[in-house]
This record gives structure tokens, C-alpha cells and sequence, in this order.
């Protein structure tokens, strides 16, 4: 059964999956074995990329005798939601302590390009009223 697929509901493993499938764009089996931290069996991510096609996640195309999986979310919208969902979830939903959280320079030193593009977005958001 297909469900809406939304970052949520996605476990960390399968999270891994995705990030290979939207680097390479279409991703095998084996494709993504190649490419993610201590990998499981070949069965494993198999049935991992099963599940992620029936959560809504990922469809497949035959190739030959292997099928290739594609993402069936764009990577922008997937990236919104996610961000969305870490805003609500570890900053209360408040934007200005996820950025000031990454303005922080004991967790990572921006520099003086980053936040002069930063310092653009804002300015830009100013602009259109958001």
C-alpha cells in the first residue's frame, strides 16, 4: 500500500539509502552496498528498497536482470520536509534557534563568504515579506 512519504518515517539506515539513490540519481542494489556505512547483506538493502518503494519513497525500473531504484520525491521537497520536521522537532519549531544554533562557532566555523550569503538570504526574505 503507498503512503505519503514524508521524512518521519524514514529509519536511519533507510535514510542512507535515499542519500545514495539522490547522489546517483537512479541507484542498484548494489549501487548503494558500494556506498554506505557497514553495510547489511545484499538481501537486507534489498528488502530496505522494497519498503522504501512501498512507504512512497523510491519506484523501480527494470534493467536488464537488475532493477534500478529512482526517488519518487524531488530531492528540494525531501529537503524541506526534513528541515521542517529537525526545526519542529529539536528547536521547538522556532527558525531563529536553528539558525542561531548554526551560527554558533563552537559547533562549526562559517566563514566570512557563507555568511555574507546568509546575511543575502535574509535580506531577500526582507524583500518578499516573508
Amino acid at each position: 500500500m503507498l503512503t505519503s512519504p514524508t521524512a518521519t518515517d524514514l529509519s536511519r539506515r533507510e535514510r542512507q539509502i535515499m542519500d545514495v539513490v539522490y547522489r546517483l540519481n537512479k541507484a542498484s542494489v548494489t549501487d548503494v552496498l558500494e556506498r554506505i556505512p557497514d553495510p547489511p547483506s545484499y538481501s537486507a538493502v534489498r528488502a530496505l528498497m522494497r519498503i522504501l518503494e512501498e512507504k512512497g519513497h523510491l519506484r523501480h525500473e527494470q534493467d536488464g536482470p537488475r532493477y534500478l531504484y529512482l526517488p519518487m520525491v524531488p530531492r528540494e521537497s525531501a529537503r524541506t520536509n526534513a528541515l521542517t520536521h529537525m526545526v519542529r522537532t529539536f528547536f521547538g519549531g522556532s527558525n531563529e534557534a536553528a539558525v542561531a544554533a548554526l551560527l554558533d562557532p563552537d559547533n562549526h566555523r562559517m566563514s566570512d563568504a557563507e555568511l555574507d550569503r546568509i546575511a543575502d538570504l535574509i535580506e531577500q526574505a526582507r524583500v518578499q515579506g516573508r
